[in-house]
């Protein structure tokens, strides 16, 4: 076969590949790890949860460049750009860097079916493996147990909240999710836990797999007050700082779980204090509760299940007095649709709902119908738009300078609206 040339090209060939999206098994993609021959000699640290898995990773990673540390991370999914899967030293890779990983794994895979999400993995995995680092961040994809990223065997494993998503692969409750999320765990390594209400079958397979258990409110501890918070580990702590850069109440569980990673890790990569306050100070991350000034106030966020739409409508909520909500919404037909729609509705004047390219997606109309069924008066201001930029464009027409914007559900809805850029609105009557 001729190979693909371009990365647009790459991608496309790994849609063809295999006939499902999803396939939960792990042997093929060790199969070809070890074709490769991916290995990493530096430490790597692998982040699984349902919430808040990538901002703890992109807290572990500014938080290590600041300690002066050559960084790789693997992150996903991407908003606007394949690219942003793959970071080196803080930078998004380019193309033309990633292709000879595409070509590589392509000849390993000797006839293999791997998925889009198992070929890519290991394309990205493999470049950050003959890049000269430090440390290596792998965020686990949906799962744990059969994910992809789990050929690699972590040297630290964290596990964020746990909550209810894709149900239909993991399990039907906390503890059956738990499970799968546990499947990173490796014996007589640690593993962070920094959900605060973990389910028992996290600390049941830490004890079956002999892996060492951090966990939130026993082996570690944070505590704030409206201007400061502090952090205490096994044998080390952390007073007065500020409040991450990343915003939302979920963060400083988010933060806990990365401190007490390096904690964990500080035979290998000891952290300094002030490399701690600079990472939390200067941490970014795109569409998790990022606030963009302007008139309106625009809110952009890839809650798309029912706990991160709750942590959301609280956010939202401890934002002060807004005249009136405007909600750009699209999502994923197999998202608990009803459930998430509940937390948000009380704090939406309007709604302005969208398709998205992808065929998973709830349509424009169904999501119009959820929003009706959610609401107590029934009659909720509603309007149907194809694409994300147009509800965006639509809600901005039709605000008043006092007003907010709200862009959340699926990274298709937020990529959407960040295609062209990050938007500045300017309300039609400011003055």
């Amino acid at each position: 076969m001729t190979l693909p040339q371009t990365l647009d090209d790459w991608l496309a060939h790994c849609e063809r590949l295999h006939p499902k999206t999803i396939d939960m098994t792990l042997d093929r993609v060790t199969a070809v790890r070890e074709r490769l021959g991916l290995r990493f000699e530096v430490p790597v640290i692998s982040v699984a949860g349902t919430n808040g898995k990538g901002s703890t990773c992109a807290m572990l990673e500014c938080i290590a460049l600041q300690a002066g540390y050559r960084v790789g991370l693997y992150i996903k999914p991407h908003l606007m750009h394949f690219e942003e899967r793959c970071r080196i030293n803080g930078t998004m890779a380019t193309a033309a860097t990633l292709l000879p990983h595409f070509e590589a794994v392509e000849a390993a895979r000797q006839g293999t079916t791997l998925t889009y999400f198992e070929f890519t993995t290991l394309v990205i995995m493999r470049a950050l493996s003959q890049a000269p680092l430090d440390l290596v961040i792998l965020e686990v994809g949906m799962g744990g147990r059969l994910d992809a990223v789990n050929a690699i065997d972590a040297d630290c494993a964290v596990i964020t909240s746990i909550a209810l998503d894709h149900t239909e692969f993991l399990g039907p409750d906390r503890e059956a999710i738990g499970r799968e999320k546990a499947g990173i765990m490796r014996p007589g390594r640690p593993v962070i836990i920094s959900d605060p209400e973990p389910p028992t079958s996290l600390q049941a397979c830490a004890a079956e797999v002999g892996a060492v258990l951090w966990q939130i409110g026993r082996d570690f501890n944070c505590q704030g007050d409206k201007q400061q918070w502090s952090w205490a580990g096994r044998g080390r702590r952390h007073n007065s700082l500020a409040y991450p850069a990343l915003r939302g109440a979920n963060q400083l569980l988010n933060a806990s779980g990365a401190l007490a990673a390096f904690e964990a890790l500080r035979d290998r990569l000891p952290i300094t204090a002030q490399a701690v306050r600079n990472g939390l100070a200067m941490v970014e991350l795109p569409g998790r509760f990022q606030i963009v000034p302007g008139q309106p106030t625009l809110v952009l966020d890839v809650a798309h299940n029912p706990q991160a739409v709750a942590a959301l409508a609280l956010n939202l909520d401890q934002m002060g007095f807004f005249a009136c909500t405007h909600a750009v919404f699209g999502a994923m037909r197999d998202k608990d649709i009803a459930t998430l729609l509940k937390h948000l509705v009380p704090l939406i004047d309007r709604w302005y709902l969208t398709d998205l390219p992808i065929a998973r997606a709830a349509s424009a109309a169904e999501l119009a119908a959820a929003v009706r069924a959610a609401s107590s008066t029934g009659q909720p201001a509603i309007s149907e738009h194809a694409n994300p930029a147009a509800a965006l464009r639509a809600a901005a027409a039709g605000a008043d300078p006092a007003d907010r914007i709200v862009v959340f559900g699926s990274f298709y809805t937020v990529g959407g609206v960040l295609k062209d850029g990050l938007p500045r609105l300017a309300a039609r009557h400011v003055g």
